[in-house]
């Protein structure tokens, strides 16, 4: 049995999440996340994942909630004290998505004694195996990494009571549609299946045929990609010229007010102390603050006693400000559905916005894919010159002084006659004029910003023959291996080439600009793929000339 269900957007549950009959503990912990109101896909799914026993397809977007919608229903319905088998399996393609869900729960799941570990290539094999040894109620793994603990025999999947596959269409653009099918293949007929996916291909509609019980299909209408009245900007510049940038735009622009999207809790903080300690009305946001200091934050953002929020993707959520002037995302966002969700927050209610990007050298390859996603004119704009950004602030001081015009003062006109006395009127007025401006702008916190072009190079780049210093002796063949690539770096799975697998070691071809993104990442993450932290040589490098035949 099929039901598709057409929602448009702002339709709320009456009750907020009380109306689903959840227990103390979910409200509590839902409440402390700050969502007052259920999503769409949320207000959809729960009432069926709650109370019946029917399977579900929706069909939602990243960013719309679904991981709530899903979670949700696994902590209330399943009984976590029965034994220490595994009762729930969340496949997802990627290792961020993996920690994404992991989070979600552990959040929601309030007080309560459940267990929850995350399975995914690049994580310590041995750690993995500890935590399956001690016990775990719910597992959120990626396709490879799940297989191999399943053909190890260290993964035990027969007791499984619910089955989710979130983003099932990306899994079947990644190439793991046959992994999927396998591990579907090792969960009990009887399991409740949840399967989420932003698009249905024939071969998503397959596993539904083949594999789900009765089940109900979900949809909710598909957002606008973008909007019209937001102007979409991008600046190719180095990292450390992000925050000099940043200034330079704020002062460009007297009358910002805006967010400023980062990739992570660590930056958000760095980010809004430095604004803060420049003399920006600046603050943080991001998962780790409590709901008081939320809701305190928020509040003064709307009142205008901040004009700049710096915040990762989570803690925008439930967001919603009216008057936005821009939006600026001081990182690319690894999923270009995030980019829309960011960019939709300007240029609202007919009033123009501008959408910034900031695009460093191992960001292009995500911009590139946010462009191909958007389908949208993204310009690239020339950094604002110090000249500039001053003439607009004086522009901003007369037209403030212009409204004031009517204001008299009889000591100010004393002053003012005594000053003209001295100096004389022109004199006068510039000095004046100099002193305001020095008060609202400090060159010193615009550096020497240059502008870059990574297209070029990227167009230009010859294909680059790498060195991996992980090979079958840590369980990889050339599928996994370029899993594990694609995963943890993001470049997509088709564009590494040539793979070669040795006992300790491995060789991969790919462009100029992948090359740099998978030595920074992987490079920097030493120690935690299952080499040692104090090792001297990079888990990656460009390898000799002479090719290993």
């Amino acid at each position: 049995m099929i039901r598709s269900v057409e929602v448009t957007q702002g339709a709320e549950a009456e009750n907020g999440f009380k109306g689903f009959g959840l227990s103390e503990e979910t409200l509590g912990a839902i409440e402390k996340k700050g969502y007052t109101q259920p999503t769409e896909i949320q207000r959809l799914v729960l009432p069926v994942a709650l109370k019946t026993d029917k399977d579900i397809i929706a069909q939602a977007q990243t960013g719309t909630g679904k991981t709530a919608a899903f979670a949700i229903p696994l902590l209330e319905r399943i009984d976590f004290r029965a034994d220490k088998s595994v009762k729930a399996l969340i496949v997802t393609p990627t290792r961020e998505l993996a920690l994404q869900i992991y989070e979600e729960i552990k959040s929601l799941k309030g007080n309560r004694r459940i267990k929850v570990a995350t399975v995914y290539g690049g994580q310590s094999m041995e750690r993995q195996l500890k935590d399956l040894e001690r016990g775990v109620d719910i597992v959120v793994g990626t396709p490879g990494r799940l297989l191999d603990h399943i053909n190890r025999k260290t993964l035990d999947l027969s007791n499984v009571k619910y089955l989710v596959l979130d983003e099932a269409d990306r899994m079947l653009d990644m190439g793991f549609l046959d992994d999927v099918l396998e591990i579907i293949k090792q969960t009990p007929a009887s399991k409740r299946t949840f399967l989420f996916s932003a698009t249905m291909p024939k071969e998503i509609v397959n596993i539904a045929k083949k594999f789900m019980r009765e089940y109900e299909h979900i949809s909710t209408v598909k957002e606008e990609l973008t909007t019209e009245n937001a102007e979409q900007l991008y600046f190719e510049v180095e990292e450390s010229d992000k925050l000099p940038l940043l200034c330079r735009i704020i002062d460009m622009n007297p009358d910002f007010y805006g967010i400023v999207f980062c990739q992570t809790k660590a930056e958000v903080d760095e980010i809004s102390k430095k604004l803060s300690d420049l003399g920006y009305n600046a603050d943080g946001l991001h998962g780790d603050y409590s709901q008081s200091q939320r809701e305190r934050v928020l509040d003064k953002f709307r009142k205008k006693q901040l004009n700049i929020l710096v915040t990762t993707d989570v803690a925008a959520r439930g967001i919603d400000i009216e008057g936005l002037t821009h939006v600026i995302n001081y990182s690319v966002p690894r999923d270009p559905e995030y980019y829309v969700h960011r960019i939709g927050r300007t240029g609202r209610a007919g009033k123009k916005g501008f959408a910034i990007t900031f695009v460093t050298r191992s960001d292009y390859y995500h911009f590139t894919r946010v462009k191909r996603f958007a389908r949208a004119k993204i310009v690239k704009d020339k950094i604002p010159m110090v000249e500039d950004i001053l003439s607009r602030q004086l522009e901003g001081i007369l037209s403030t002084i212009r409204k004031e015009s009517h204001v008299s003062n009889e000591l100010f006109r004393e002053v003012a006659q005594k000053l003209i006395e001295e100096m004389g009127p022109t004199e006068a007025v510039e000095m004046l004029l100099h002193t305001l401006l020095k008060e609202r702008v400090d060159v010193s916190r615009y550096g020497n910003v240059k502008a870059k072009d990574f297209s070029k190079q990227s167009q230009n780049s010859s294909t680059v023959r790498l060195f991996v210093a992980l090979g079958s002796s840590k369980g990889l063949d050339k599928k996994r291996l370029v899993e594990y690539i694609a995963e943890k770096t993001g470049v997509e799975p088709k564009d590494i080439n040539n793979v070669r697998i040795f006992e300790t070691y491995s060789f991969i071809d790919v462009n100029e600009a992948d090359a740099e993104v998978i030595m920074k990442v992987l490079n920097k993450n030493v120690g935690k793929s299952g080499r040692s932290a104090k090792s001297s040589k990079p888990l990656v490098q460009r390898a000799r000339e002479k090719k290993t035949n």
